[in-house]
């Protein structure tokens, strides 16, 4: 953790003004705190009958606020807090939660009372930096707002139930707002909508109005214009369910923008099955797509409940924009359940989702955490597969699997769910690639 002291000295003459104390905040800082502390009072000593007595008089009253770099109000909390917490997700009271934009921020000082010899201010400022970490989060969630049965608070009580981290609200052709979603404390919310169509449906994900239409097109050109104006305000774009009997997605993919295939839609069945294998082809084919899964939550019912699947993210931090950057290059996996296993897989600092050189020793490492007795970790190295382990019990593994070739590696973890029912994918990872100069 990175830390400032700075002093600020206000005199007499300024009392009754409000001043501030400009400060640099970091790139890639994931908290901040800030305390402060000055005389507030001054005490005198007065001799009486039989003894003394200390009077103790105010001499000086700083109030204190927060102002970020493009000149907004962050929060003011009067002189009521000596010290206050900020992150994109959580604020102290009076405090509004925020990305911690790297720039120029400004401390609000407001000197209400000020002692004739002036007073000195000394504020500590904390940075916590980002870090990469997992967090388990379900990117595919409805609402009342179109054909669930929760309201947005709701389902965030739910899913802090599930012990998720985060959730994407996409509701069908209902766009959600960060303003609203950012008020619902205790776990991210990220903004989306599910773009629905009698052809296809597709996640815009991570802004407040990807497009300023009305949703319906009656034509491919009309699509384009959506995805594109998607594309263009900064939205992650997912191509839901492809293969799916009902609502597959029908229009053309080498003619629009996106950013991921949401392979794993529910409870795993055929349709999703015919996902794995479209992603197959398209992974052998040369072309880097990311995956995703989500459980397409409406109400919880037999075999489907929310993070059913649900995504487990390597990111720098639990905010939207991290999640997503990280959810766009792959670094994550899915998996059929927040309490099901996890899986990393490196080759020297490369995760999944990330490309390196290949040479002739390369190799990769995989490790897998929460294996049930019974479960095969599988690896895909691009057309060929092999069962790498299986597990004896309960337990954890750590595992080397040498990469003999270019293109691509993904490791996948099956289990037996049901007696008699042959096993199917509990997890599946975005691949590391294999580049030959």
């Amino acid at each position: 953790m990175k830390k400032t002291q700075l002093t600020f000295f206000i005199s007499y003459d300024k009392e009754g003004e409000y001043l501030t104390l400009p400060f640099t905040m970091p790139e890639n800082t994931a908290e901040f705190q800030l305390s402060y502390d000055y005389p507030t009072h001054q005490e005198v000593t007065h001799p009486v009958d039989g003894g003394q007595f200390t009077s103790r008089e105010r001499i000086n009253i700083i109030d204190l606020g927060l102002i970020a770099p493009n000149g907004e109000q962050v929060g003011a909390s009067g002189s009521d807090k000596h010290s206050i917490t900020l992150s994109a997700n959580r604020a102290t009271s009076g405090y509004t939660p925020q990305p911690l934009t790297p720039g120029e921020w400004q401390i609000l000082a407001g000197a209400y009372k000020v002692a004739e010899e002036g007073v000195t201010v000394t504020y500590e400022l904390s940075f916590e930096p980002k870090k990469r970490a997992l967090y388990i989060g379900d990117i595919h969630t409805h609402t009342v707002a179109s054909d669930g049965v929760l309201t947005v608070e709701e389902l965030a009580a739910h899913a802090r139930r599930h012990r998720l981290d985060f959730l994407a609200i996409t509701d069908h052709n209902q766009m959600s707002t960060s303003t609203i979603l950012n008020l619902i404390p205790g776990i991210t919310l990220i903004p989306g909508v599910e773009w629905t169509h009698y052809q296809g449906h597709a996640n815009f994900l991570g802004v407040d109005q990807p497009y300023d239409e009305p949703f319906y097109t009656n034509s491919d050109d009309e699509v384009k214009v959506r995805f594109q104006s998607a594309r263009e305000r900064g939205a992650t774009i997912v191509i839901n369910h492809p293969c799916d009997p009902g609502c597959g997605f029908h229009f053309d993919l080498t003619q629009l923008s996106y950013d991921c295939l949401e392979i794993w839609n529910g409870p795993m069945r055929e349709s999703n099955l015919r996902a794995v294998g479209l992603w197959q082809n398209i992974l052998e084919s040369g072309r880097k797509i990311p995956v995703v899964g989500g459980s397409d939550y409406h109400r919880d019912k037999l075999f489907q409940i929310l993070g059913g699947p649900c995504m487990g993210v390597f990111a720098l931090s639990n905010q939207p924009a991290d999640l997503l950057q990280a959810i766009r290059s792959g670094h994550s996996f899915i998996c059929f359940a927040p309490q099901g296993p996890t899986l990393e897989m490196t080759a020297g600092e490369v995760i999944m989702g990330d490309t390196a050189d290949w040479q002739e020793d390369q190799s990769i490492e995989i490790t897998a955490h929460g294996l049930q007795a019974g479960d095969v970790v599988r690896v895909i190295h691009n057309q060929d597969s092999m069962d790498l382990f299986k597990a004896p019990g309960d337990g954890d593994c750590s595992l080397t699997y040498p990469v003999s070739s270019p293109g691509f590696v993904r490791a996948e973890i099956h289990r037996t769910f049901l007696p008699g029912i042959p096993p199917l994918p509990a997890l599946i990872g975005n691949p590391i690639y294999f580049s030959e100069d």
